[in-house]
C-alpha cells in the first residue's frame, strides 16, 4: 500500500490535549481514514491525481459520503469513486463489516440466551457507544437463520438407539394474528453414549399427519439403529411411531402415565396413589410390577374406576423399559429429559413473548 504522511498543526495538537478530546480524536481519525482511502485509490489506479501514465487502470470520478461507526462516534468518510475501469475497493469497510457482523451475531445470541431486546440495546450502547433500537436487535436474530437451518437439516451419521420425542407450544404472529404453534423436538442418545437434539420443526398443531411428517423427516436425514422410542400417549405420536418405526418398541412416559391416572382419581386419594404407582414403576422385574399393579387395582377399583381402567390398559406400554438393563431404566422410562429442555426454551422465550413467524 502507498505510504501515508499525516501532519498535525499546533491547534490540532492542543485540541487533542483539551477536554474535548473525543471530538478531536474523531476528527483526527476521520482525516487519517480519508487519507487511507485516497492512497488506496491511487494504488488501484496506478496513478496520482492528474497524472497520465500507461499503467492507469481507471479514472477518478469524485467522492461519495459514507457513514462509519466507531467507538468515538459516527464519522462521515469521503469514499473515492472510479469510472471506465474496476470500481474502487477498500479494506476499511471490509474489516468494519466483519466487526459489525460479529456484533450482530453477539446481539442475536444474547436474545437466544434469554436477554430482552431492551436490555440488549442498553448493553450494546454502553459497550459500543452506539444505540441499537429494539427492532434492530430483533432483526439481528435473522442472522442466525442459516446457522439454525444448517443444524436442523444436518445428516445423522451415527446410530441412535434411544429416541425421545415431545412437543411444546409457542405463541407466533402469523398473518397479522397471534396463534399457538407446536414445536416438535427429537432428543436422542447415540451409540457413543452422548445425548443430542437430532431434530425439531414447527407445525400448526400435533396430529397424526404432523407427527408422521416429523418422524419421516428424521428417517430421511439418516436416523437409524433405534431400539426404543419414549413419548407421551398423544394419538398422533403413537400413530407415527407405528407407521415410521413399526419394529421399534414404544415406551409410554411413566410420568405422564402416572398423571393421567391420578387426574381420574378423587383428590383425597391422589397423593397416596401416586406413591404406590412409583413403587410399581421401581419394581425389579416385570412379574413383580404386574403383581403390584393388580394389588393397586384391587384397592382402588371402587373409588377410582376410570383411573384403574387407565392403569390396566396402559400398563404394558409404560413398562416396556423393563427389557433394558436396570441401570438404564431411569434414563428412558420418562420423557423428563426433553421436558427439562422444553422448560429452558420456555424460560428463554419469555422475554420475546410472541415470535414473528419466518420460514427456515
Amino acid at each position: 500500500m502507498a505510504q501515508l504522511n499525516i501532519t498535525l498543526n499546533q491547534d490540532e495538537i492542543l485540541q487533542l490535549l483539551s477536554n474535548d478530546r473525543d471530538a478531536a480524536f474523531a476528527e483526527l481519525l476521520k482525516d487519517t481514514l480519508n487519507c487511507i482511502l485516497k492512497a488506496e485509490s491511487t494504488e488501484q489506479l496506478k496513478a496520482e491525481p492528474y497524472e497520465r501514465t500507461d499503467q492507469r487502470t481507471a479514472k477518478r470520478n469524485g467522492y461519495r459520503d459514507r457513514p462509519f461507526t466507531t467507538r468515538i462516534g459516527t464519522l462521515i468518510l469521503r469514499v473515492p469513486k472510479h469510472r471506465d475501469g474496476e470500481p474502487f475497493k477498500t479494506y476499511i469497510f471490509d474489516n468494519y463489516s466483519r466487526s459489525e457482523s460479529a456484533l450482530i451475531i453477539t446481539m442475536a445470541e444474547m436474545v437466544v440466551n434469554g436477554v430482552s431486546t431492551r436490555k440488549v440495546s442498553k448493553v450494546m450502547e454502553t459497550l459500543c457507544g452506539k444505540r441499537f433500537s429494539k427492532s434492530t436487535v430483533s432483526e439481528a436474530c435473522k442472522e442466525l437463520d442459516e446457522i439454525v437451518k444448517e443444524f436442523r437439516d444436518r445428516q445423522l451419521t451415527l446410530e441412535y438407539p434411544f429416541l425421545t420425542v415431545d412437543a411444546t407450544y409457542f405463541k407466533v404472529r402469523e398473518n397479522h394474528r397471534v396463534i399457538s404453534k407446536a414445536f416438535m423436538i427429537g432428543y436422542a442418545t447415540n451409540n457413543e453414549g452422548h445425548r443430542e437434539i437430532i431434530g425439531f420443526n414447527i407445525y400448526h398443531k400435533e396430529s397424526k399427519a404432523t407427527w408422521n411428517d416429523f418422524l419421516k423427516g428424521l428417517k430421511a436425514r439418516g436416523l437409524k439403529g433405534v431400539r426404543m422410542i419414549t413419548s407421551d400417549a398423544h394419538e398422533g405420536v403413537i400413530d407415527a411411531i407405528r407407521k415410521q418405526f413399526p419394529n421399534v418398541p414404544w415406551q409410554r412416559c411413566q410420568f405422564h402415565f402416572s398423571r393421567n391416572i391420578t387426574q381420574k382419581t378423587p383428590a383425597k386419594y391422589q397423593k397416596g396413589l401416586a406413591v404406590e404407582l412409583q413403587e410399581m414403576f421401581n419394581c425389579k422385574t416385570i412379574e413383580e410390577a404386574r403383581d403390584r399393579r393388580d394389588a393397586i387395582i384391587e384397592d382402588y377399583k371402587d373409588v377410582a374406576e376410570k383411573a384403574m381402567e387407565c392403569l390396566d390398559e396402559g400398563f404394558e406400554d409404560a413398562m416396556t423399559v423393563m427389557v433394558l438393563p436396570r441401570f438404564l431404566h431411569k434414563y428412558y422410562r420418562t420423557s423428563n429429559q426433553i421436558e427439562r429442555l422444553n422448560k429452558e426454551l420456555k424460560r428463554r422465550s419469555k422475554v420475546i413473548g410472541v415470535f414473528q413467524m419466518r420460514n427456515l
